[in-house]
């Protein structure tokens, strides 16, 4: 039998005694093993039920899924196992219904939410249903690498998932505690003015940990190996150039626009993103990367349907996935270079795939190389990944003026 990690025994024994738990630990610091691991502690346990991202329990073909994992590490005493993807908690009245019934009937059950930011919009009908199947189980862990991508509200569900006990607050109570405000009004036309909330800060930082630190496990990944990153950069055609600044003007000469729902500013930078997502000399770039490093060890990133197939088509021995889909969860050691084709805002995703070849077990040194364009929006890009906030945010800060100087 393999020995447990020094983190893993640290695990059991801050959390077994509180029967629920967060393991907040970084992507790729093995927190499959210590979750095995709790639930085979537990006695008499008839129901194990996972739930995770669907692309985790059901990857592409050839990709290793959480079950192999699990499977890997022995898998759990309990021979009761349901996995169920989070997707299809929301969308299948079925399914849930049938799982609700089966936790409803269980003697003892141990509850397992993998990424469990995605039940960080409280609102959203798989988080609710989340929280029901919760309030009928005594054991259960939570598992995420980034609790937080947006700001400290993501972590008001997880927590409350864990026990409404923790917390002892709503969602209204711990947003008014915890995070500050600034109110801002403006004008509509017609007459009409409408006020927006915008979150300035945070605090009582230390009352929140008093209250949550028991039930948390956090681990940092410090591995022999290291990663390295690159940049490509890559021109786009004057056509392409030209339908991007058409849009560019479209968008942001319309004195509307800061009147109008946040979608309107999402719309403008996915449509002018798409328009040079696959422009030419992107394929010539990487064309020439992979005349120097092995396509077939290749992760790739994308962010458009239209991008994972034409560079699929272009690539075929690469592994291209999709940001939103298959950033989280799967563990692809074999694969040590990745390639950000597309560019993303949301650093919790980029940060994710950052980490599906930098893991514990791994042996290799890792690469990435982000594909950048000679357009505005890419330099827009990098500067939120880094400073870890969305473009909506950084548009409310700047103003439509400036944000059409920065594209």
């Amino acid at each position: 039998m393999i020995a447990s990690l020094p983190q893993q025994i640290e695990v059991k024994t801050k959390l077994m005694p509180n029967k629920v738990g967060a393991l907040f630990m970084k992507p790729g610091t093995a927190k499959t093993r210590p979750t095995i691991e709790m639930v085979n502690a537990v006695e008499g346990v008839d129901l194990v039920v996972w739930i995770g991202p669907l692309r985790s329990i059901k990857p592409k073909d050839g990709l290793p899924s959480i079950i192999d994992e699990i499977n890997k590490w022995g898998g759990f005493n309990c021979t009761n196992v349901v996995y169920m993807g989070i997707e299809t908690l929301q969308l299948s009245d079925r399914a849930y219904l049938q799982l609700y019934k089966q936790i409803a009937t269980a003697w003892r059950c141990f509850l397992v939410v993998d990424e469990s930011i995605k039940m960080k919009n409280f609102e959203a009908k798989r988080t609710q249903r989340m929280l029901t199947l919760g309030s009928m189980v005594e054991y259960k862990l939570i598992l995420n690498g980034t609790p937080i991508t947006k700001n400290l509200l993501d972590l008001w569900s997880q927590i409350h998932f864990l026990s409404p006990k923790i917390l002892r607050m709503d969602y209204a109570e711990f947003k008014q505690t915890f995070l500050k405000y600034t109110k801002i009004t403006k004008s509509g036309g017609y007459g009409r003015n409408y006020t927006k909330e915008f979150i300035t800060g945070i605090e009582n930082i230390d009352y929140l940990y008093s209250l949550i630190g028991e039930y948390i496990f956090e681990c940092d990944l410090n591995l022999e190996i290291k990663q390295y990153w690159n940049n490509y950069n890559y021109t786009l055609c004057d056509e392409t150039k030209e339908e991007y600044n058409y849009l560019k003007e479209k968008y942001l000469d319309d004195k509307t626009l800061e009147e109008k729902n946040n979608n309107i500013f999402l719309e403008m930078t996915q449509n002018m993103q798409h328009t040079y997502c696959c422009t030419e000399n992107k394929f010539e770039v990487l064309e020439e990367h992979f005349k120097k490093w092995p396509e077939e060890k290749h992760i790739i990133f994308c962010k458009f349907i239209r991008s994972q197939e034409e560079v699929k088509e272009a690539f075929p021995k690469a592994q291209v996935l999709s940001y939103q889909k298959e950033s989280m969860s799967l563990n692809l050691q074999n694969y040590p270079y990745t390639i950000f084709w597309d560019k993303n805002f949301d650093w919790g995703l980029r940060e994710q795939g950052s980490f599906r070849n930098y893991r514990t077990g791994n042996l290799e040194d890792c690469y990435y190389w982000d594909m950048t364009g000679n357009v505005g929006l890419e330099a827009l890009f990098d500067k939120n990944v880094k400073a870890k906030t969305s473009m909506v945010e950084y548009f409310k800060k700047i103003g439509r003026e400036n944000l059409k100087k920065e594209l």
